[in-house]
Parts: C-alpha cells; structure tokens; sequence
C-alpha cells in the first residue's frame, strides 16, 4: 500500500462542515472547478461544502503517482486543472516548466491559521514569490519493537549497531535513504551533495547491508515483514505503518531521531492553466479551515498545517524535527547510486 492509498480509506464523517471565509459572487464562480489531487484529499463532506458556498461544481481527478501529475499537466500546459496537490520536492521543476502560477497569500485569509512549521517552507519559494500553500504532512520516521527497547533509539546509528544484526528493514527507496544517511552524517544540505559527500554515503550504506535483513517496497509490505516476527527496528515509510502494526498486536513505537528525519509535504498550488484563479485561490483557502485539518488528521494519521491541537491528539508535534524534501542535485545520480549499493554483494 502507497501512503496514498492509506490516504484513501479516510473518507467518512465530518457532517455538517462549514468553510470560513467569503462566497464568491454567483456570477464569478464558473460552472466546475477542475482538481488533481490524491485520494483522501477532496472528500465529500468539504468539496459539497465549498461547492454549496460558491455554486460551482468540482470536478475530481484522482491520481496514483507524481509521474501521473506530470504528464497530465504537461500534456496540456496545465489547461486540464485549477488546482493540483503534490509534495514539496517536486515544486523546482513545475515552476521550472511553467506548470503553475504564484499563489497571492492575501486572498488566502486561512493563510494566517498555519503553524510556524509551514509558513517558510523554502522548497515552494522561488524568485520570492510562493508557488504553493502547505496541506498536509508527515515524515520517514524509525519504528522500534518496545520489547527489545525500553527507551526510544536516541540516533540514526542504532541501524548500524552490530546487536541488531539481521534484525532490521528499510525501505528500497534511493532518495530517502541517502537524505536520511546525509543527516546521520550530518551534511547541512541533504539535497545538494558533493562528490565526497556522495562517497561517503555510499561507503556507509555498503556498510549496513552488513545489517540489514531485507528491503521492502510498500506499506503492507514492510508491516507484513516486521509483523512476521525476528525485527526489531524498521526505517519506516511513514507514521500509517506504526498503528497497522499496532492493530497485529505488535507493540511498536515511532521515534525521529536526534539527527532529525526527513519530512514530506503535500501543497495546494494553482496551475499555470487554471481558467477562474479565485475561485481556485477559494478552494485552498476551504483547505485550510481546522475542521479540514482535524478531519485529515483524525481519519489518516497525517498531520495537519493548521490545527495543532488536532496533530498533537495523534502525537504528531515534530514538524520543527524534520528537514522537507526538495528537489535533489541530480535524482538519476542518486537512483544509480543506490541500484550499485544494492547490486553489491555483502562481504
């Protein structure tokens, strides 16, 4: 399972939500309103509240991966979509080829609810201008057996520590593993690295393969191999995968460590495309309203960009924790990278 697809089986409750903020005049809403979004992400309960508070109709486009995003957008130069949800990393190249617009912050009244956290998010900034509004988040955590650990892991380098031999998982994803070993390392720039910087990323993966008992693709996938018994920590995919083990009768606990961890994003922005930008500036300000934030948070475990109270009733008060993924150097270079690591026998 995709944490999309986790985001997905959300949808329920939330009767009787009332969006803040101004109705569009009748005659300035156009007849639809076109989102490219992820699925979790325009729930019925919020799109018939916006819908019945501007008169227009939302038109949904459900999509399963960035890849997807990009070719919808690119085929018509972003003229198919209003409004589009995607993560932070990939804000350089939408602007880069002209996919989305700038986002006016002051038709955005909700703008003032976001937490410190998210309201200098640098990755959806370019030549000063906000490209993008903060939605939803979460992070690449450390998930630990509490049987085998009283206390939380206090470091990155419990994964290298010889006692736990074979008895670890991590993800087979190339970019989250390298960001992850750059912050054990303690590279200021997990996103731009040096050559050297690149060696010695590599040296120290090659080195805990040595420790590793397999790597795993997917959320089911990694719960249905820590849940099987003989693991003791996991480089987990995200915050969804501790109460799924939970609900197998693992007892597990979710840590980020003292190098921090990476953290992800998922930002409303307005394509280059988009036929009404107020209404599609409306729309992410409805976004942004607490009880939306409460839903996502209660429903999918993520959390929110602008009610606290409902990230810390789900244990999510990390944000200032996390370094959010941007755009790498060279993305090609890193999935190299890590095919050679994981073509390399261990010694």
């Amino acid at each position: 399972m995709h944490r999309r697809h986790f985001v997905a089986g959300a949808a329920a409750g939330l009767a009787g939500l009332l969006l803040a903020g101004a109705s569009l005049p009748a005659q300035a809403a156009p007849k639809e309103l076109r989102v490219l979004t992820w699925e979790g992400y325009a729930d019925e309960p919020w799109v018939k509240a916006f819908e019945a508070k501007t008169g227009a109709k939302v038109k949904i486009t459900y999509t399963g991966s960035v890849d997807e995003i990009f070719a919808k957008m690119t085929a018509s130069k972003g003229e198919d979509f209003d409004v589009i949800a995607i993560e932070t990393s990939s804000y350089k190249r939408l602007t880069q080829e002209k996919l989305i617009q700038p986002v006016d912050i002051g038709k955005i009244p909700h703008a003032k609810d976001l937490l410190p956290a998210f309201r200098d998010v640098s990755a959806i900034v370019f030549d000063g201008k906000p490209y993008a509004v903060p939605f939803a988040w979460g992070s690449i955590p450390l998930i630990y057996d509490k049987a085998v650990f009283a206390t939380p892991p206090a470091s990155w380098n419990v994964l290298w520590d010889e006692q736990y031999k074979g008895r670890i998982i991590a993800m087979d994803d190339a970019n989250n593993a390298i960001v992850t070993t750059a912050l054990l390392l303690g590279y200021k720039d997990p996103f731009n690295l040096t050559d050297a910087q690149f060696a010695e990323i590599k040296a120290k993966l090659l080195d805990q393969k040595r420790f590793v008992s397999t790597y795993y693709a997917g959320f089911d996938d990694g719960v249905s191999i820590f849940a099987q018994g003989g693991v003791d920590l996991m480089m987990s995919m995200g915050e969804p995968q501790a109460p799924m083990l939970r609900k197998k009768g693992l007892d597990v606990g979710l840590t980020i460590p003292k190098e921090g961890a990476i953290g992800w994003i998922d930002c409303w922005a307005i394509s280059a495309g988009a036929r009404d930008p107020e209404l599609a500036h409306a729309w992410i300000d409805a976004m942004l309203e607490k009880q939306v934030g409460t839903y996502i948070s209660e429903k999918t475990g993520y959390g929110n960009t602008t009610n606290a109270e409902a990230n810390a009733a789900i244990g999510l008060t990390y944000a200032d924790k996390l370094v959010f993924l941007q755009a790498p150097e060279d993305f090609a270079r890193r999935i190299d990278l890590w095919n050679e690591i994981k073509a390399t026998p261990v010694e």
